[in-house]
C-alpha cells in the first residue's frame, strides 16, 4: 500500500513519530556521529542525529564537513549498513551438550531469542533495494535464517529521499535511487534552505505507517512544498554523475575472466575486505564452535569475506590462492552470477565500496576499463 497523498510536518512531528515508535516498543536506530562518522546506533531524540553534519566521499576517502543548514539527513552512505541490524556480524547458532556421564544422547539448544522490534530511521533508496535483497536471500530462499527473520518481521522502516549524494554513489545507474518508491512504512523528504526552517514532506507507504503519521501534528503538503521536494530530488540526480553500464555486463565478466585488468587491479588490491563487510548485500559466511566446557561447545556464525584466503579453504588447500582470483570473483559474483543465483545485481550502486577502499579501488571505473578493452562483442 503506498498512499499518493503527501503531508507536510515539523521536526517536532518528526520527533514525536520517533517518540510514538518507542511507546510502542521499537528499538529506534538511526544517524549519529560516533568515530569520525557517521554511523547507524540507537537513537532517543532527534539531538542524536548529525545536524548540520554531512560527508564527502572520494574514491578510498571520507570526511565530515559542516552543512549550511541544520538538516538531519545531509549526509550520504554510512560505513555502517543497516544489514548489521539484521545479519548480525556475529550470531550463536546452538549449543551442543553431551551429557556430562557420556549416557544417554547428546542435545542440541538454539538460542532463546525474542528480539526488540526494530524501527530504521533514515533507510535511503539504495539500501532499501539492499534490504529487499537480503530478504530475497535470508527470508524467500530455499534456506531461512531463522534469526535474521525473526528481526526482519517487525521492522519499521522510515526512509528518507536522498537529497545528498557523494561522489561515489551511482544508484542510478543501478536503478536503486535516489528516489524512494517502496519498501518502507513511511517516506520522508528533507528541505532545508536559507529562506526556511527545516521541515518534511512525508507520505506512508504501508497501512502501518498511515496509522502512525495519523497520530502527529501535519498539513496536507502545498503545492510549494512538492515543487521544493521535487527540486531537491531532481538536484540530487544531477550531482550523481558516476556511472556504470550494466548493459551487458553479466556476458562481458563471463567472457573477460582472462582479461589483463584483474591482474593489474590484483597488484593494487590489499585483499583487506573492506568492500565486503561495508557492503549492504554482501552475506557470506562462516561457522566456528567454541568450546565452552568439555561437554558443551557452541556454534556461531560470523561474517567472512570472499578475499580471505581460508574462506574457500578445502583439505587440498584454498580454492582461489591468488588476490587476483578472489577479487575476479568479488566482482563477478556481485555483477554477474549474482544475477543467475538471485534474479537481480548484487550491486545497489551506493558507493561505499569504492569509498572505504584504502587504494581507492573504484568498481564502476573496472568495468569500464574492462569493457572498453574487451576484444568481445557484448550482447545488448
Amino acid at each position: 500500500m503506498k498512499d499518493s497523498k503527501k503531508f507536510k510536518i515539523s521536526r517536532k512531528a518528526l520527533q514525536s513519530l520517533i517518540d510514538l515508535l518507542k511507546e510502542q516498543g521499537y528499538k529506534t536506530i538511526g544517524p549519529k556521529v560516533s568515530k569520525n562518522a557517521i554511523l547507524y546506533d540507537e537513537i532517543e531524540t532527534l539531538e542524536d542525529f548529525p545536524i548540520g553534519i554531512g560527508d564527502q566521499q572520494e574514491a578510498g576517502r571520507y570526511r565530515l564537513k559542516k552543512n549550511p543548514y541544520p538538516t538531519l539527513f545531509g549526509f550520504a552512505s554510512s560505513p555502517h549498513s543497516w544489514k548489521r541490524f539484521l545479519f548480525l556480524a556475529q550470531e550463536k547458532i546452538f549449543t551442543f551438550r553431551l551429557p556430562p556421564d557420556k549416557t544417554g544422547r547428546p542435545t542440541i539448544d538454539p538460542p532463546k531469542a525474542e528480539p526488540t522490534p526494530l524501527a530504521f530511521i533514515g533507510v535511503r533508496s539504495c539500501d532499501l533495494h539492499a534490504l529487499a535483497i537480503q530478504d530475497r536471500i535470508f527470508r524467500q530462499g530455499p534456506f531461512p535464517h531463522s534469526g535474521y527473520n525473526l528481526r526482519a518481521q517487525g521492522l519499521f522502516i522510515l526512509a528518507v529521499n536522498c537529497t545528498h549524494p557523494s561522489a561515489t554513489c551511482f544508484c542510478s545507474s543501478m536503478g536503486t535511487g535516489p528516489r524512494a518508491k517502496n519498501g518502507f512504512d513511511l517516506l520522508l523528504t528533507e528541505i532545508a534552505g536559507p529562506d526556511t526552517d527545516p521541515y518534511y514532506v512525508i507520505e506512508p507507504g504501508s497501512e502501518k505507517g498511515k496509522v502512525l503519521l495519523a497520530k502527529v501534528e501535519k498539513e496536507d503538503a502545498s503545492k510549494e512544498d512538492l515543487n521544493k521536494e521535487e527540486q531537491c530530488l531532481r538536484k540530487a540526480e544531477q550531482n550523481i554523475t558516476r556511472r556504470l553500464d550494466t548493459q551487458g555486463i553479466k556476458e562481458l565478466l563471463y567472457n573477460n575472466l582472462n582479461h589483463p585488468r584483474w591482474e593489474q587491479t590484483a597488484q593494487r588490491c590489499l585483499s583487506c575486505a573492506n568492500c565486503t563487510f561495508v557492503c549492504p548485500t554482501c552475506f557470506c559466511s562462516t561457522l566456528i564452535d567454541v568450546p565452552q566446557a568439555a561437554n558443551v561447545v557452541e556454534r556461531w556464525m560470523v561474517w567472512d569475506s570472499c578475499f580471505t584466503l581460508e574462506f574457500t579453504h578445502t583439505p587440498s588447500g584454498s580454492v582461489r590462492k591468488t588476490v587476483l582470483s578472489r577479487y575476479r570473483q568479488w566482482m563477478t559474483h556481485k555483477l554477474a552470477s549474482w544475477i543467475d543465483q538471485f534474479g537481480t545485481s548484487g550491486c545497489v550502486g551506493c558507493g561505499r565500496c569504492i569509498s572505504w577502499c584504502p587504494v581507492g579501488i573504484d568498481i564502476t571505473e573496472e568495468a569500464a576499463i574492462i569493457r572498453k578493452t574487451s576484444p568481445l562483442e557484448i550482447p545488448s
